[in-house]
Order: structure tokens, then C-alpha cells, then sequence
């Protein structure tokens, strides 16, 4: 198993455990410009120098022991469960790609045939009804994580938890784990704790969102997307999310979080 979706800077300063949908690519370029000073070009999901990847051969024995020794600073960002699973649906599902193409090839035909979804047309362009689309998106998003078909579920809204506890049944443990909601401040606690080569000043970090531009415009507020039904399916798929992180599954509306982190709950209730 090892410890998939995890970078670490080159002079392991400190160790990230990417979660999709949850402000990685700015992370990432955070990172890259602490040790760098210099942001990479391009999406930082496709750099494969400057700094330590999983997918990265040569980086994965040095991200094995840095982890399993505990002597890095380790930290991940988490997000509202209700506005990811919005984000990822207007990003994956109805957005264009960065290759100019839809998200895995046959993924979105499969959608509008077999949950008669609508996307806006070819170019993502058109106008559909958003709510009926998402609402019907997510009984999918059930499915691929509940029973895995019709296919496998996807990182980008497979549950958090699932994507965090990878590093800590592995070994590792997080030292600081904190909100998209809060970024600022979070990011700020992390680079407080470490040592950089090149220091960072995040009021003058650009906003590195790459999905930004992809889909089209959400047109109604995140609490309008989500009837009773859907509700409860979210509360299916992402309950230990809410639970551990401490958001607000009782109001859509309300995207911030309504307590502080345990990170002695995270780690007993994901290290099993």
C-alpha cells in the first residue's frame, strides 16, 4: 500500500498528504516555492522534479522512512463535504479539461446515458438544469463508493477519511490537520512549525485553482443543490467526513466548521 497521494518537499521539510478538492494545488506550489523559490509552471500535479511525490520512484523510499520515522512535520487540509462534492461535479463532471477534453474519456457519455444527467453541451457551455444534473450525479457518486459500479469510485469525491487514513494505518500520523475554509491560518500554523530554504508570504501566494474555469458557473447557492434525499445521501457517503473533521451536516448552508480538530479521534478512528 504505502503511502499513496503523499509529497514531501525535497529537503523534507514536511510531509502533505494530498486530498482532492481540498486546495492541493496551492499546497503543493507552497511547498515547491519553500524549498524552490520559484513556483513551477504548470500544474503542480504534473511536476515530477523539485519536490517528492508517491507516484515518483526514486521518491518512495525517502517518503517511507521520513513517514514511518515520524521525524517530519505531516499535515493535510480537509473541506465541507457538501461544497467538494459541488466543486468536483462542476470541475469533473461538466467541465472541460486542461487536455481540452471531459474528465476519463467515457465517464461523462456513461452519466447521460445511464443517470440521464446533463452537462451543457459539448462545451460546457449550454444552459441545464444544475440541480437536477448534480442531484443525479450523486446518486452515482453512491453507487461507485457504496458498491463500486459501475465502476470504481474517483479521489476526487471519494470520501476524505478514506484519503487520510491511508497514511496513518501505515504508519505515519499527522500533526496538524486543517480547513480549506480557513487556509490562511492553517497554512500559516504549518509553515510556522518548519524550516524553509525560501520563506513564504501567503497574502502574496496566487490561488493556484486549477478547476477554476473548467465548468460552468454554479448559478444557485450550495444549500439549494441538496433536497432531503440528497442529504441523506451525503450523510451515506461522507459521515465519518463530517463527524471527524467538524462540519455542519445539518445545514448546507453553513460551510465553515463548528469545532476544533482531535487529532487523537482522527488517528484512533482512522488507524484501524
Amino acid at each position: 500500500m504505502g503511502f499513496p497521494g503523499t509529497w514531501m518537499t525535497q529537503s523534507e521539510s514536511v510531509v502533505y498528504r494530498v486530498v482532492p478538492k481540498c486546495a492541493c494545488s496551492t499546497i503543493g506550489q507552497i511547498m515547491y516555492f519553500s524549498d524552490n523559490g520559484t513556483y513551477f509552471d504548470g500544474d503542480i500535479h504534473d511536476a515530477t522534479g523539485g519536490m517528492h511525490k508517491w507516484s515518483l520512484d526514486a521518491s518512495q523510499p525517502v517518503i517511507e522512512r521520513s513517514v514511518r520515522a515520524r521525524e517530519t512535520y505531516t499535515f493535510t487540509c480537509v473541506r465541507n463535504p457538501y461544497t467538494r462534492i459541488l466543486s468536483s461535479f462542476f470541475d469533473k463532471i461538466c467541465g472541460i479539461q486542461r487536455n481540452g477534453k471531459r474528465y476519463r474519456g467515457n465517464l461523462v457519455p456513461l452519466l447521460i446515458q445511464k443517470y440521464g444527467i446533463e452537462v451543457g453541451g459539448d462545451d460546457g457551455k449550454g444552459e441545464f438544469d444544475q440541480i437536477a444534473s448534480f442531484r443525479r450525479f450523486l446518486l452515482f457518486a453512491r453507487d461507485t463508493i457504496r458498491w463500486r459500479r459501475p465502476m470504481e469510485p474517483d479521489i476526487h469525491w471519494s470520501a476524505m477519511a478514506g484519503h487520510v487514513s491511508t497514511l496513518i494505518v501505515n504508519g505515519g500520523r499527522y500533526d496538524n490537520i486543517f480547513w480549506t475554509e480557513k487556509f490562511d491560518q492553517g497554512m500559516q500554523s504549518v509553515l510556522d512549525a518548519i524550516e524553509v530554504k525560501h520563506p513564504v508570504e501567503l497574502k502574496k501566494v496566487p490561488r493556484f485553482n486549477e478547476s477554476e474555469g473548467h465548468g460552468p458557473k454554479r448559478l444557485h447557492p450550495v444549500e439549494d443543490y441538496f433536497d432531503d434525499l440528497s442529504m441523506h445521501l451525503v450523510y451515506e457517503i461522507y459521515h465519518r467526513d463530517f463527524d471527524l473533521f467538524k462540519y455542519d451536516f445539518e445545514n448546507p448552508s453553513n460551510k465553515m466548521p463548528t469545532g476544533e480538530i482531535d487529532l487523537d479521534e482522527v488517528h484512533a478512528k482512522l488507524g484501524d
